[in-house]
């Protein structure tokens, strides 16, 4: 009889230690600008924890752990801080973890298929008046690892875009990572409509990090639309959020984004935009107490950039050969002060993606869109996926419109003669016809060929193309703006 009791306590207190916490609970012990010190749980958090601070008057407000300091945990809200003080009790779920120890949880989120056509919070909370959000049968955490590079998948075939400049002078590969570098007012929301409208990819996620709350229905209903918000999943965090839902919006997306990457799926991630992330880290960083370095962005800024960037593209190799691994193809958008396309976030950002793409003012001013700058623009990957000819002509495109921007000048002021030399003459006579080629409107889709299934079905197998491309619609394009009318290798 005693030998069984000992053996039932045994595994009754093993059984207990698996069980959660009601919680863990300790007090605010000060406040100083965005961050409340918390007194009483140093030992049960670590950084990212989340608790909840429960003012005098009113609801709890969300906080997430920055840092530590003389055994006090240094807490961030997700909220306003009003009507909290000295005493408050902050509380956090917590689970026993082996040998006892009582750990507050981690952060996740649940996406599912149902999450499509939806506008969430960085915290998986409904925005758009819809109901409730159904959640998945899967928690995922929001500041989850990168997959192990030794394991991951290769880059996949070359995924069309819908947008002429694109397909042709940046061809993207599925699981590639681009920046789109832009100051404002250049044309870079209708870009990135026009990428989740036309993009042949199974779902879009977007962050709009930092977003202007009056431009937001805009972006939805005009840029987006009905038939692209129907595939796609938007987190947003408007300019006057707190900084850590600012920041918080990034790490949901991409963690939507692996959801269904996990699945086999095509996901296109659009982030607008990188560099909000980063003041919105930097805000927090110099709350938590860090020195203040490269023009005023501490160094977690720049650590945390890879670890946010590194989690986008293909995701590990399948274990069943047959099937097709998912990936997830990012375009992070970066704001460039003063058109300055060397300030520390732009030059961290084209250091770590494969490739950039920029956006120029006076060629937006002079009324073409989108206004890509193809020389300054580059695919990393695209030598990867292009044919012998469509290289060439790739080449000899660049070489017409370089040669053509060193020489406008002297054209517009008379200076060249013509005749004088017959590479400038083809590049007066090309320009033009490769400028036109270029424009495109933003409802003037190319060719996308798609499988004929539902958002969020599984990717299949790549099949027969139904009619052509946009990239080899965009190829073709080009080819004939490089022919002048009446040479003998029209075709």
């Amino acid at each position: 009889m005693s030998t069984c009791f000992h053996n039932s306590s045994i595994r009754a207190r093993a059984a207990l230690r698996d069980v959660a916490a009601l919680r863990l609970e300790g007090r605010v012990v000060g406040l100083s600008g965005l961050a409340a010190d918390v007194a009483g749980l140093a030992g049960h958090l670590a950084i990212g924890s989340r608790l909840a601070l429960h003012p005098r008057d009113g609801d709890p407000v969300l906080a997430e752990v920055v840092g530590f300091h003389d055994g006090l945990a240094r807490t961030m809200a997700f909220g306003s801080l009003q009507g909290l003080g000295p005493g408050a009790a902050a509380v956090a779920p917590a689970r026993r973890r082996p040998g006892g120890m009582a750990l507050a949880a981690p952060a996740t989120l649940s996406p599912c298929a149902a999450w499509l056509g939806r506008v969430i919070d960085p915290l998986g909370q409904p925005l758009d008046g819809r109901g409730p959000l159904p959640a998945g049968t899967h928690p995922r955490l929001v500041r989850a690892a990168p997959p192990v590079a030794a394991l991951r998948a290769r880059l996949g075939p070359r995924l069309d875009l819908g947008v002429r400049a694109l397909d042709a002078f940046t061809t993207t590969r599925q699981g590639q990572r681009l920046g789109l570098f832009a100051g404002s007012g250049v044309g870079k929301s209708t870009l990135l409509g026009m990428l989740a409208r036309g993009a042949a990819c199974d779902v879009a996620v977007l962050a709009l990090v930092g977003e202007r709350g009056r431009e937001v229905r805009e972006f939805l209903e005009d840029e987006l639309g009905a038939t692209g918000l129907a595939r796609s999943v938007v987190v947003l965090a408007t300019s006057d959020a707190p900084p850590l839902l600012r920041r918080e919006a990034a790490h949901a997306a991409m963690t939507v984004a692996e959801h269904f990457r996990d699945q086999g799926q095509q996901v296109l991630l659009m982030m607008d935009s990188v560099t909000r992330f980063c003041l919105a880290l930097r805000e927090i960083g110099l709350s938590a107490g860090e020195p203040p370095a490269t023009r005023g962005f501490p160094p977690s800024v720049f650590a945390e950039l890879p670890r946010l960037l590194e989690r986008a593209g293909p995701g590990l190799e399948p274990a069943d050969p047959a099937a097709a691994p998912g990936h997830i193809t990012a375009l992070f958008t970066v704001l460039v002060e003063g058109d300055d396309h060397n300030e520390p976030v732009a030059d961290a950002v084209r250091g770590i993606l494969d490739g950039h793409v920029v956006l120029d003012r006076r060629i937006a001013e002079a009324g073409r869109y989108p206004a890509v700058d193809v020389l300054r623009s580059l695919s990393r990957a695209a030598s990867g996926c292009l044919s012998g000819e469509e290289t060439a002509l790739l080449r000899r495109a660049r070489a017409v419109l370089a040669l053509h921007a060193d020489m406008a000048d002297l054209v517009r002021l008379g200076a060249y003669r013509p005749g004088a030399d017959p590479a400038v003459d083809e590049a007066v006579a090309l320009a033009p016809r490769l400028e036109a080629m270029l424009r495109q409107e933003r409802d003037d889709m190319s060719p996308v060929p798609r499988a004929a299934r539902q958002p969020g079905a599984r990717s299949q197998p790549p099949q027969a193309p139904v009619g052509i491309s946009s990239i080899d619609a965009a190829f073709a394009a080009l080819r004939q703006a490089l022919t002048l009318p009446g040479d003998a290798d029209a075709t």
